[in-house]
């Protein structure tokens, strides 16, 4: 019989887990975390690690109901992997594969070290809908456009779901395992209380859950709704599909089967997520740089003063600093409302996309390296099939837009819940006597704009021209 070690990196789930399910049916089973700080995708942030701390307690706890340890360890995945399998004897390693550049590349090297050790070695695909090198174009290439890509898409089979794993059989070892306490996941200092209000238990259970509560009461308003952060149009389960604690093929195959057109708009949510991790499979660098070169020679701004008010959520323009409110108290931002502050970051602040996007992977529950360096390109018109440098979003118009009443804007931003709707998304339109009953003192308890919309555009179109 096989003596499996089954190297779970995320996948945190027990539904249609490819690895685990093959394992399950032929041999004995080790399932093992190495947590490798060089190369793990949930390096990339303090708010992603407080999700995997979670993620990884209700992992093992599944697993233990079914009979089966999780074996814990820590350093270089190269090494901690080949020891164990030395250990225990194992005769093969499985592992869903994953696409962050450092780890997919380490463990290439790593599986081929072991098969010419005889160790039979086989990764699966579980993470994404089909991987990445499934959909190229006429001349055997992959897309650099979402919409051919997404026409393709269709036209392929997404693979079946698999069963949930029930039984196991657990491979007898004394193999030393550390506490998940031990990889000191949770923040030092403690400002991840919001989390525990925004998401109260991040388990497969509740990823579940929560794709069974959109399907049922949201989904058929998704298109309509998805673009208003005051309101809950959203599905929630970005940070359950970064973790790999919910099956993005299960999601697929349930909301296919009721073949309703007015479902179209979440299948291509779902479908974009895979076009982000193609892109960043053919282009390794994608999450630190621009794919178009030209970018490179263009002037940003050097004083870091602006870019620190924009992570406090302290620049004058309301919608901008409720997006950025939002997310450090839950580790989350309404995706129009991403769009909004990392426009403004890029093309009135003049700062480095590369910038906001390090601070959302290391501020963000659902820290995706492909999904944010494709969304941070797309606006910053640096990447493929991006939207152009020179389409500037006016804040306070998009504040106006998608959120007209400022509800958004007063539940994040609690000095300016007195301000009439009229004039919420811009301060400085507020007669005096309003922003006195509404007890807002500009320069005081809220910031006066740290750059005027029209000399910040302008700004923004000048440095643009001299790289085009």
């Amino acid at each position: 019989m096989k003596r499996i070690i089954v190297l779970v990196q995320q996948d945190f789930r027990l539904h249609d887990n490819q690895a685990l399910w093959r394992a399950s049916k032929e041999g004995q089973v080790l399932p093992v975390f190495i947590y490798d700080k060089e190369v793990s995708p949930f390096r990339v942030g303090e708010a992603k690690q407080w999700w995997l701390h979670h993620a990884l307690m209700d992992f093992q706890n599944s697993l233990r109901e079914i009979g089966c340890p999780l074996i814990i360890k820590e350093g270089s995945i190269t090494d901690e992997l080949t020891t164990i399998v030395k250990n225990v004897r194992a005769t093969a390693v499985y592992w869903n594969r994953v696409y962050s550049p450092k780890l997919f590349q380490t463990l290439q090297h790593v599986g081929k070290a072991l098969q010419q050790q005889n160790i039979h070695v086989e990764s699966f695909e579980s993470f994404l809908l089909q991987s990445p090198w499934a959909i190229k174009n006429g001349k055997g290439e992959p897309y650099k456009v979402f919409t051919p890509y997404y026409k393709s898409f269709l036209k392929t089979n997404v693979p079946k779901v698999l069963p949930t794993v029930r039984t196991i059989k657990a491979m007898e070892t004394d193999e030393p395992s550390k506490r998940i306490d031990d990889l000191q996941l949770l923040p030092s200092i403690s400002w991840d209380q919001g989390f525990y209000k925004k998401w109260e238990t991040p388990t497969e259970q509740a990823g579940i859950a929560h794709f069974k509560k959109f399907f049922d009461s949201k989904i058929n308003q998704y298109d309509q709704d998805r673009d208003y952060p005051f309101q809950d149009g959203t599905s929630l389960l970005s940070p359950y599909l970064a973790s790999g604690q919910i099956s993005v093929r299960s999601m697929f195959h349930t909301i296919r089967a009721e073949e309703k057109d007015k479902f179209e708009p979440f299948i291509r949510q779902l479908v974009w997520r895979d076009f982000a991790y193609s892109v960043l499979f053919y282009h390794p660098t994608f999450a630190k740089k621009s794919l178009k070169e030209n970018f490179s020679k263009l002037e940003w701004e050097k004083d870091p003063d602006p870019f620190s008010k924009w992570t406090r959520g302290l620049t004058g323009y309301p919608m901008v600093d409720a997006g950025m409110r939002e997310l450090w108290e839950t580790g989350y931002m309404h995706n129009r409302v991403r769009m909004i502050v990392a426009s403004f970051l890029v093309k009135h602040l003049l700062q480095p996309w590369q910038k906001g996007a390090d601070w959302f992977l290391n501020t963000l529950v659902d820290a995706d390296e492909a999904n944010n360096a494709l969304g941070w390109q797309w606006i910053a018109g640096t990447g493929t099939d991006s939207s152009p440098f020179f389409r500037i979003f006016n804040p306070i118009t998009q504040g106006k837009k998608f959120d007209p009443d400022g509800e958004y804007i007063k539940r994040w931003v609690p000095e300016l819940r007195g301000v009439p709707k009229e004039y919420i998304h811009d301060m400085t339109e507020a007669p005096s006597s309003v922003l006195n009953t509404a007890g807002v003192e500009l320069g005081k308890n809220y910031p006066y704009p740290i750059v005027e919309h029209k000399e910040a555009r302008q700004r923004a179109l000048e440095r643009y021209e001299k790289i085009k």
